[in-house]
């Protein structure tokens, strides 16, 4: 399987930031290119990482549990 790393990076920030916008500042990108980047990573793994509104974000049972994986794995990446 290949990683997607700029879909782990998205994950990873959005999980630190809480929020999307702050996190596309972070990588600077726009809102709609990180929401994309998220549910390509989503689609690729199968699962839904991150539960978001118009007013929240929050991770998911399976993205709290995949958190401390993801952070190994795009150090060990990059």
């Amino acid at each position: 399987m290949n990683v997607d790393i700029r879909g782990l990076e998205a994950f990873l920030v959005i999980a630190e930031q809480g929020r999307f916008h702050k996190a596309a500042r972070q990588l600077h990108i726009t809102q709609t290119a990180l929401t994309r980047r998220l549910q390509n990573f989503e689609g690729q793994l199968g699962v839904k990482l991150v539960e978001r509104t118009t007013r929240s974000v929050a991770l998911t049972p399976l993205g709290a549990s995949f958190l401390p994986q993801a952070r190994r794995l795009l150090a060990e990446l990059t």
